[in-house]
C-alpha cells in the first residue's frame, strides 16, 4: 500500500539545520552580488556513486550515500520477512545477500491501519507524516554516522518511534532524522521499524501451544533483535557496541522501559531515555490469552486451525483482531486497564510484576533520563474558542474523558483547583490540560527505577512555540526535535530561528553528554541533580531552565 512519497531532499533533512546548527544563518538578498555571496562556499553536498558509502555488515555489503558530511543508510534489514510462517514467530535473521544491497530508501512500515492517514489536513501539516510502503517485510533500520570503519568507537543512539504499539515508523516525523545529532556530537544514530499491533502482539500461546509461546511478544523481540544487530555490526559504522543509548517517545518511551526489563536485551543497552511515555509493567497474560481466544473465534477457526491465521492477508487480519478486541471489551470489560495488543508479562520474555523491582536486577546499572511535556494533551490548537473556556466549563469537561486518560469524576473540581493554585497564571484551558497531561506515569517510572543504583534524571518540558496564535503550547512530541538538534528542520513544531535553537543547543548537548557518560551535567543546562522520590528533583526546560523539587506534587497526589 502506498501513500504520497516525500520529496527526496526533504526526507534527507534538507534545510538550514541540515547545514549545522550555527548560532545564526544569514541569507543574503537575492541580488547578483547576494547570489554570488550565497554560493561562494556552496560546495557539493550529496555524494552517491559506485565507490561512495559502501559499508560491511555480517550479512553482506550495503551502499548508502554521503550527505553534508554524514553517511546515510536507509532500510538495512536486521531480520527476515515476518509474513507467512514467520508471522507471530520470534524474528529470524535476514538471509545473506550477494553483491551490494542499496540502502538508500526507508524500509517498509510495519502493518498498521493506513486508511485516511493524511485525512486531517492540520495534523498532516504540523507533523509532516512520512509514510511509504507497508508490509510484513518491515524489520529494517536506518543509520546516520560521521565515518565508516575508522576505528572510532562513537556513542550509539537507537531511536524507538511512538504511536503506541499500533502505529508509526522510524522516520515518521522529520524531527526523527539523525543527521544533526550525529554531526554535532560525533555519534552514530540508528532508528528502527518493528512489528506492531496484532501482528506483533497477538498472544496465541493459550490456543496455539508451545509453537506460539512468544507470539504475544514478537514485536518486543524484534526490538531486541535490532539491538543484537547493533552489537554485532555497529563497529562497521564507527559506533561503540558497548555504549548504546535507547530513546523513544510516547509509545516509544514505553518500549524503552520494556527493553530495559527484557532478559533478551541484557547488556545490549547502557543508557535509557523515555520521553512522554513509560511503563512499569507489561500486559497481564490472562488478559492477552483471552484476547487470543477472541481472535481465533472472530476468524472462525478452532485451536487445531490456528496456523491458518498466518495465511490471512495482513490487512484482513488487522480487521479481525480489532473486532475481537472490541468484542472482548464489551463482553469482558477490564476497568482501569487499557488492554489491546501490547507486550505481555509471560514470565520469560518479560517479567510478571513491576519492572525495576529488584535493586540488583536487570538494568540496575543503566542510567535513565525521563522527560514529559507540560501539555501532552491539548485541544486548543485549531479551536480558538477554547481560549475563552471558563473554570466551570473546564471542570465539567474534566469529569469526563480527559486526554489520554479517563476522566476525574467528582474529584474534578478539587484537582482543577489544586493545579490552578500551583499555576496561578494559567488559563482554565491550560489548567485542564496540565491536569490531563499529568506526570503520574513518569513519576511512577522514576520512583521504580530510583530503587536501583544507577541514577535517574527527570525533566519537564514547558517551551511553547509562537504558532497558531500561541495555542500549541508544550504539546506531545514537541521536545523530540529539541533533543535531536532539529528545531530548524521541524519548523511546523517550532517556527524555527534563534529562540528554539538556543534551547535545543542546551538539550541536545545534554543528551550527548548523557550518552557519553550517563550523566547529563556539563553541557549548558544548570546543575542537574539525580532524582529522588523524597525530593522529586525536576529540570524545567524552557527559555530559562531551572531545577525545582516536585513542582506539581500537591496536585498530582490528588489523582
Amino acid at each position: 500500500m502506498k501513500t504520497n512519497r516525500r520529496v527526496f531532499f526533504r526526507t534527507a533533512g534538507a534545510g538550514a539545520a541540515g547545514l549545522g546548527l550555527a548560532p545564526m544563518l544569514t541569507i543574503p538578498a537575492c541580488t547578483a552580488s547576494g547570489e554570488a555571496a550565497t554560493h561562494a562556499n556552496d560546495d557539493q553536498q550529496l555524494f552517491v556513486g559506485d565507490d561512495v558509502a559502501i559499508a560491511t555488515t555480517q550479512y553482506g555489503k550495503v551502499q548508502g550515500f554521503l550527505l553534508r558530511g554524514i553517511y546515510n543508510f536507509r532500510g538495512i534489514p536486521y531480520g527476515a520477512d515476518t509474513s507467512g510462517k514467520n508471522r507471530f514467530m520470534p524474528p529470524q535473521p535476514p538471509a545473506p545477500w550477494e553483491g551490494i544491497l542499496p540502502a538508500v530508501w526507508w524500509g517498509n512500515s510495519a502493518p498498521q491501519n493506513m486508511d485516511n492517514r493524511y485525512g486531517n489536513a492540520w495534523a498532516s501539516f504540523v507533523d509532516h507524516w512520512n509514510y511509504d510502503d507497508v508490509s510484513e517485510d518491515c524489520l529494517r533500520l536506518n543509520i546516520w554516522t560521521p565515518a565508516l570503519e575508522d576505528g572510532g568507537k562513537r556513542p550509539v543512539m537507537v531511536w524507538l518511534h511512538g504511536g503506541g504499539y499500533t502505529n508509526g515508523n522510524g522516520i515518521e516525523q522529520d524531527g526523527y532524522m539523525g543527521e544533526n545529532l550525529s554531526r554535532k556530537g560525533d555519534v552514530v544514530f540508528v532508528s528502527i521499524n518493528h512489528r506492531l499491533g496484532p501482528i506483533g502482539f497477538t498472544d496465541l500461546s493459550g490456543v496455539g501451544g508451545e509453537k506460539y509461546a512468544f507470539s504475544g511478544n514478537a514485536g518486543a523481540l524484534d526490538m531486541a533483535a535490532a539491538l543484537e544487530w547493533v552489537r554485532d555490526n555497529i563497529l562497521f559504522f564507527g559506533g561503540d557496541p558497548g555504549n548504546v543509548t535507547i530513546m523513544g517517545q510516547s509509545g516509544g518511551g514505553a518500549k524503552v522501559c520494556v527493553l530495559a526489563a527484557m532478559p533478551a536485551a541484557k547488556d545490549l543497552l547502557h543508557k535509557a531515555v523515555p520521553l512522554s511515555g513509560s511503563s512499569t509493567e507489561a500486559l497481564n497474560q490472562e488478559y492477552s490469552r483471552k484476547l487470543g481466544e477472541y481472535v481465533l473465534r472472530e476468524a472462525g477457526l478452532t485451536p487445531d486451525q490456528v496456523d491458518q491465521l498466518q495465511e490471512i492477508p495482513w490487512k484482513e487480519y488487522l480487521g479481525i483482531a480489532s473486532a475481537a478486541a472490541r468484542k472482548m471489551a464489551e463482553e469482558q470489560p477490564t476497568p482501569g486497564m487499557r488492554g489491546g495488543y501490547a507486550p505481555v508479562a509471560d514470565g520469560v520474555v518479560l517479567p510478571k510484576g513491576k519492572f525495576f523491582s529488584d535493586p540488583e536486577g536487570l538494568s540496575a546499572e543503566v542510567p535513565m533520563l525521563i522527560c514529559t511535556t507540560f501539555h501532552e494533551w491539548g485541544m486548543a490548537r485549531t479551536n480558538p474558542e477554547m481560549e475563552a473556556l471558563t473554570a466551570e466549563k473546564a471542570i465539567g469537561m474534566m469529569k469526563g474523558a480527559s486526554g489520554f486518560r479517563g476522566g476525574f469524576g467528582e474529584k474534578a473540581q478539587e484537582i482543577y483547583e489544586a493545579y490552578a493554585k500551583l499555576f496561578p497564571e494559567a488559563k482554565p484551558i491550560e489548567v485542564m490540560t496540565l491536569a490531563a497531561s499529568n506526570r503520574k506515569g513518569a513519576i511512577a517510572t522514576a520512583d521504580a527505577k530510583a530503587s536501583q543504583p544507577a541514577p535517574v534524571y527527570l525533566a519537564w518540558f514547558g517551551w511553547e512555540p509562537p504558532l497558531f496564535n500561541q495555542r500549541m503550547r508544550a504539546f506531545h512530541c514537541l521536545d523530540i526535535c529539541f533533543w535531536f538538534a532539529n528545531t530548524d528542520v521541524m519548523l511546523t513544531h517550532t517556527g524555527g530561528g534563534q529562540r528554539p535553537r538556543a534551547l535545543s543547543e542546551k538539550m541536545s548537548g545534554t543528551l550527548l553528554q548523557f550518552m557519553r557518560t550517563g550523566n547529563p551535567n556539563g553541557a549548558g543546562l544548570p546543575q542537574w541533580p539525580r532524582y529522588t522520590p523524597e525530593n522529586g528533583e525536576t529540570m524545567i526546560l524552557n527559555d530559562t531552565c531551572e531545577v525545582k523539587n516536585d513542582p506539581d506534587r500537591e496536585a498530582r497526589q490528588l489523582l
